[in-house]
């Protein structure tokens, strides 16, 4: 996608990682499991942990989900965790690591039972341990949740509790193929503020389908109103392998996806309402109400090349410098798993340059870049090794100031992921 795009068009805007994920290839399987036997490295160490059920599939969503799954398969997946876990920890490279995040992603881990929760925490901390994590992450979908099960949440340990809102409009929820109502959120939002937890996080999507002004203000006014520690907002994006553009296609027609100048100026308007209510802008998505307090360490240590054991069907992951994924397939992933081994696809060794460009395009995200850190650790100036890219981001007005950090404009940081291509080799 160019910046010079408007319509929203099938495609993956997002930029989750560099190398992108493309270029990974079974061939680089060796390389990964040699990085796993290899003594550790001093980076740190993450754990995420992907549980792929939902209630239903989002018309948006292009992750590995399953829905009306038997629950004998959920709590064969579950215990299927637990023994990754164990696997993976008593790897040369990671064992007797201290965590200093964990992240429960999705899918929606929400979805497990109590039961499972406890059993699965139980094994982690039997492998890994995660009483020196600075965080740990836990993702909800309304609907999901129960007070027992909040309550729970806040005893197994989880310092980070993260709802997926989306949006307050029930027309825009059920349009998209949100599982939850506005309701759901309400009485959730209820037992979350009740448990105390650490630290709070609503997640938005500016241009969903039947979003107007109207509803993105409503849905704004009353995320202000719930207080929570950090309110993410994404822009909607049209990955090929999602319902939107799968339908879209079969009707011969385009999404009602809002076009890309409204997403960002939603966003914009939102930033502005959150910033006069006392939030400070943390990334080009996320805005926290006291920086001094609330950090997400799981974004901040992956962007600066922290090691990441991932865990589950199609987790990505990546360990000394090495990227990985696991299988992307039930089945492949189980049989890997039960027949004692790691469930390692593809992978990809990048070149140290490679690395630090990882670090440059991602930590950009956050609107500003630590170029003496990386000139530290890479033995390379960005400034002037992508001295033409920086050029172009301030002559088109995306660049506020250069050295001794390139900062971003507000409009550049809005439209961030758009501008990252021009430095990818």
């Amino acid at each position: 996608m160019t910046e010079s795009t408007e319509r929203t068009e099938p495609g993956s805007y997002f930029v989750a990682n560099y190398p992108p994920f493309s270029s990974w290839h079974a061939g680089a399987v060796p390389d990964v499991l040699a990085a796993f036997a290899a003594p550790p490295t001093a980076a740190p160490l993450g754990l995420y942990l992907h549980v792929p059920f939902c209630r239903k599939r989002c018309k948006f969503c292009y992750f590995r989900v399953y829905t009306d799954v038997a629950a004998a398969d959920v709590e064969r997946y579950s215990q299927a965790l637990g023994r990754e876990a164990e696997l993976a920890a008593a790897e040369r490279a990671v064992a007797g690591r201290a965590l200093k995040y964990v992240y429960f992603g999705g899918g929606t881990p929400s979805f497990l039972s109590v039961k499972q929760l406890e059993r699965l925490v139980e094994r982690l901390h039997e492998s890994f341990g995660w009483d020196d994590a600075e965080e740990v992450t836990f993702e909800c979908e309304p609907g999901t949740l129960s007070e027992a099960k909040v309550r729970a949440l806040r005893e197994l340990g989880m310092t980070r509790i993260s709802l997926g809102v989306e949006n307050f409009d029930d027309a825009i929820l059920e349009a998209n193929g949100r599982a939850h109502l506005s309701a759901e959120i309400d009485r959730a939002w209820e037992w979350i503020t009740a448990a105390g937890f650490p630290s709070t996080n609503v997640d938005l999507i500016a241009g969903m389908v039947g979003e107007t002004d109207e509803s993105w203000t409503r849905s704004v006014e009353k995320t202000l109103a719930l207080g929570a520690d950090s309110v993410t907002i994404y822009q909607m994006e049209l990955p090929p392998n999602t319902v939107f553009v799968h339908d879209a296609k079969a009707a011969g027609t385009p999404t009602a996806v809002a076009d890309w100048p409204t997403k960002r100026r939603w966003v914009g308007e939102a930033f502005e309402r959150f910033l006069a209510a006392g939030y400070a802008i943390s990334s080009g998505y996320t805005l926290v109400r006291d920086p001094a307090r609330v950090q997400f360490r799981y974004r901040d240590m992956l962007w600066e090349g922290s090691d990441l054991v991932a865990l589950g069907v199609a987790s990505f992951g990546h360990l000394s410098g090495v990227h990985y994924q696991n299988a992307a397939h039930w089945d492949d992933y189980l049989a890997a798993v039960d027949a004692g081994r790691l469930p390692i696809v593809r992978g990809l060794v990048p070149s140290r340059r490679e690395l630090l460009l990882r670090e440059v395009v991602l930590g950009l995200k956050r609107g500003a870049l630590d170029a003496g850190r990386l000139a530290s650790k890479y033995g390379i100036d960005p400034l002037a090794e992508w001295s033409a890219q920086w050029d172009s981001l301030a002559a088109e007005g995306w660049l506020e100031s250069r050295a001794p950090r390139p900062v971003l404009t507000r409009a550049g940081l809005l439209r961030v992921d758009a501008l990252l291509h021009r430095f990818c080799e």
